[in-house]
C-alpha cells in the first residue's frame, strides 16, 4: 500500500463535496501537471491511502483521509471541448491525462495546518513542504503518515 497528498481548494472541491458524493466517492480529475500525472497513472493503486489537503485558502492543511478506489484511468474532461480541463492535445486514443477515483473514509478529528506540519522536525523531509514544490498529487512515506496521524491527537 502507498501513501499520497492530494490537494484541493476548499471552494472548488473540498473534503466536505467528497462526503457528500454518491457513495462519498468521486473521481480526482484535472490534473495538468506531467509528475503529478505519472503519479496517478503509473503509481496509484487500489486501496493506497490519501490525506485530503485544502489548498489556497485561509489556513492550508490536511483535513481528511480518503482512499484510492479506481487506480490510474484516462481523464475525460481533457477530452471535452466544453470541460474546464479540456486539452486539445489529448486524445481518448493516446491520453495525455489520468485520474483515480477516491472515497471518502473520514475527516480528521482537526485540521493539521501547513504551519504545523513545517514545525514538525519529523517531516523535514516531506514533498508537501519541500521549497518550490506546488504538486497537487504527492506520495507521502509510511513514516510520515504516521507522524502526521499522531499530530492528530494532540
Amino acid at each position: 500500500m502507498n501513501y499520497w497528498l492530494l490537494k484541493s481548494e476548499p471552494d472548488v472541491f473540498g473534503i466536505d463535496d467528497l462526503a457528500k458524493a454518491p457513495k462519498k466517492t468521486e473521481h480526482w480529475d484535472g490534473v495538468r501537471n506531467y509528475q503529478a500525472r505519472n503519479f496517478m497513472r503509473d503509481d496509484m493503486n487500489k486501496g493506497d491511502q490519501v490525506f485530503f489537503y485544502h489548498s489556497n485558502c485561509a489556513e492550508p492543511g490536511i483535513v481528511g483521509i480518503a482512499e484510492i478506489v479506481r487506480a490510474g484511468y484516462p481523464d475525460h474532461t481533457a477530452f471535452d471541448p466544453k470541460e474546464k480541463y479540456f486539452d486539445p492535445k489529448s486524445d481518448p486514443d493516446k491520453p495525455r491525462w489520468y485520474m483515480v477515483d477516491v472515497r471518502y473514509r473520514r475527516k480528521l478529528k482537526r485540521p493539521i495546518t501547513l504551519k504545523e506540519l513545517k514545525e514538525n522536525k519529523g517531516l523535514k523531509s516531506m514533498k508537501l513542504l519541500q521549497k518550490g514544490n506546488r504538486l497537487s498529487v504527492m506520495p507521502v512515506t509510511e513514516r510520515e503518515w504516521r507522524a502526521i496521524l499522531a499530530l492528530e491527537k494532540r
